[in-house]
């Protein structure tokens, strides 16, 4: 265990750290068990969930809910849940992967199943008394219930803890009676069992419910909300009227509801970000496919250079969202079993384990929603006219893919959360962002080398860059944290800028990573076509990164400190030898082509 734990980065270190590619986690690295598991799932999708998304598009509330109950028969709800409460006690990595390939089909089916594993059952195995956790979690493992959960008001939405719901102590101390009103509650409609969170009298913080759904209770809901996308999924406001709740309900302590809610969104976020990755798969695809039997001016449309733009774009996005998807799941997988080693519960290391990597999960979650929207768009682009139509699979893509960037918090306050988390953690002593910080400070005063470096060897010069962005981010965070100090959090155009070079930063180590070990172990030749997306992908965080970097200097920087940096950002950003991102994409789109679909 020592050698493990040497070799895994807390979170956020990855900023100031090397990481050898051997120390990452890929989706080639699958076991056999993984690749039974995700093969079972695929299965599932292809005969349960893609054949029927007319119903799905047309509202079929209780086919969805007949889809969970076949899901929960195979076992699939209960992948991370411990076997002692009915689950298949697999690890993390398993959880993400039965997400991913679960989630391609449909956002109604997605948006359910996630919300039922993940904000649904995680509550309660992470927080539930024992007494808990064996009434309930075993039922909801199997898909005998179905959980929901309830956090968001009328006024309360990215502000939490600002709920009104209340939760009064009966005169005997027996019960608490609830009551309030929760809006955009998914599987409200057919859900046994709520997670609610109110508020106790005055407390500075809310409180965690186990509430059984009991129309008899005081319980009414809403009308089936009629959304944009996963038209499928039931979302209902839920209205509580002194709905009586036993004190042994409460989750975990009083006022420790925030608490609950924040961790359990850290693993939303990374199963979010899951989700989102076979439907880029399957919307490249598609879209491949299209292009090939597609002929315009006598050409299959994907020989136009435009058309390999976009696909190999699509293309290029999902590798990446990929490799640092299962990157971060192994992190966290690996952080949980040296917990349980150290002697921690199971509990108490999945808990600590996830909360350890809440800035990746972040830099994930706004990542990988955002990929999986461009390639959507892309998508319908390519299909032209028919991509608008509704007998085509892009437009239900697109429409499904939008809600993927605000809830489990919007992108906007999880590009926040990143950079101030990062800092915290810094602060902390957890990661040391001040001495490098510091040293990327000396090299601004310093004479600049003007000796052309060797980059003879497979991404030498892109591992360079990679060390350079990360300056970059030390040299714009170190100073807006000098000049701002407490208040750097009330400047949030800075700190999104700052969170988009992080997040290109993590994105593009991931995949340069992913390739090297795989060319290591296939062979540079056989890796071709992923080492072009790995530089294409570089190529376009610098650019990112030098964008943001500016606009960050040019916001709090002045005379001579604003030369000085704007100085250094060039220096960061700047290649020695330009990759050829057109032959670069030709590449990629031929490949794919030829395979005629995403073959990676």
């Amino acid at each position: 265990m020592n050698t493990i734990e040497n070799n895994i980065l807390r979170g956020g270190q990855f900023l100031v750290k090397e990481t050898n590619c051997d120390d990452v986690f890929t989706p080639e690295d699958f076991s056999e068990e993984q690749n039974m598991m995700k093969d079972a799932v695929m299965e599932f999708n292809d005969r349960e969930i893609i054949p029927n998304k007319a119903r799905f598009e047309a509202k079929d509330y209780a086919f969805t809910e007949a889809c969970m109950v076949k899901a929960g028969e195979l076992g699939f709800l209960g992948v991370g849940v411990p076997e002692a409460y009915g689950g298949l006690g697999m690890g993390f990595v398993s959880t993400l992967l039965t997400c991913d390939y679960i989630s391609s089909g449909t956002g109604s089916f997605s948006t359910a199943f996630g919300a039922h594993t993940g904000i649904g059952i995680m509550p309660i195995t992470l927080y539930g008394t024992e007494a808990q956790k064996q009434k309930y979690v075993p039922k909801l493992a199997t898909g005998e219930w179905f959980g929901a959960y309830c956090l968001t008001e009328p006024g309360a939405g990215s502000d939490a803890n600002s709920g009104k719901t209340t939760a009064t102590l009966s005169d005997d101390g027996k019960t608490y009676k609830i009551n309030g009103q929760k809006m955009w509650i998914s599987n409200a409609g057919f859900c046994k069992l709520f997670i609610v969170f109110a508020r106790i009298e005055d407390d500075k913080n809310i409180t965690g419910f186990i509430v059984e759904n009991d129309p008899s209770n005081g319980i009414t809901l809403g009308e089936e909300e009629h959304k944009l996308g996963i038209r499928a999924s039931s979302t209902r406001q839920v209205f509580f009227n002194d709905t009586v709740v036993p004190v042994e309900n409460m989750l975990s302590e009083r006022g420790n509801g925030f608490k609950i809610a924040m961790n359990a969104l850290n693993i939303g976020r990374i199963k979010l970000a899951a989700a989102c990755l076979d439907s880029q798969r399957r919307i490249t695809t598609l879209s491949v496919q299209y292009a090939n039997q597609r002929k315009q001016f006598k050409t299959p449309i994907i020989d136009f250079g435009a058309i390999k733009i976009k696909l190999s774009e699509m293309a290029t996005n999902a590798y990446v969202s990929e490799s640092a998807t299962y990157r971060a799941a192994k992190n966290i997988e690996d952080r949980i079993a040296l917990r349980i080693a150290a002697g921690n519960s199971h509990q108490e290391a999945e808990l600590k384990g996830v909360e350890e990597y809440a800035i990746e999960c972040s830099i994930l979650k706004v990542a990988v929603s955002e990929d999986i929207q461009n390639c959507s768009d892309e998508g319908i682009q390519i299909f032209g006219g028919m991509g608008f139509s509704e007998d085509t699979p892009m437009e239900a893509a697109w429409r499904d893919a939008r809600i993927t960037r605000i809830y489990e918090g919007t992108n906007e306050i999880n590009r926040m959360l990143c950079v101030g988390m990062l800092v915290k953690k810094a602060m902390k002593g957890h990661v040391d962002l001040l001495t490098p910080a510091m040293k990327v400070q000396e090299e601004l005063m310093g004479i600049p080398s003007f000796e052309t470096p060797d980059y003879s060897e497979l991404f030498s010069e892109e591992k360079a860059m990679i060390a350079k962005l990360k300056k970059v981010f030390l040299m714009v965070a170190g100073a807006a944290v000098q000049k701002f100090g407490p208040d750097l959090e009330e400047h949030q155009q800075l700190l999104i800028a700052a969170s988009d070079i992080l997040i290109e930063i993590y994105m593009a180590e991931s995949a340069i990573l992913r390739t090297e070990k795989n060319v290591k172990r296939f062979g540079e030749a056989a890796q071709a076509i992923q080492i072009a997306m790995a530089k294409l992908y570089l190529y376009h965080a610098v650019s990112i990164v030098e964008k943001n970097g500016k606009e960050s200097i040019i916001s709090f920087a002045e005379g001579d400190e604003q030369r000085m940096m704007l100085m250094g950002l060039k220096r960061f950003t700047k290649y020695t030898n330009y990759p050829d991102i057109v032959d670069l994409r030709l590449a990629i789109a031929e490949k794919l082509k030829i395979e005629n679909k995403y073959c990676f």
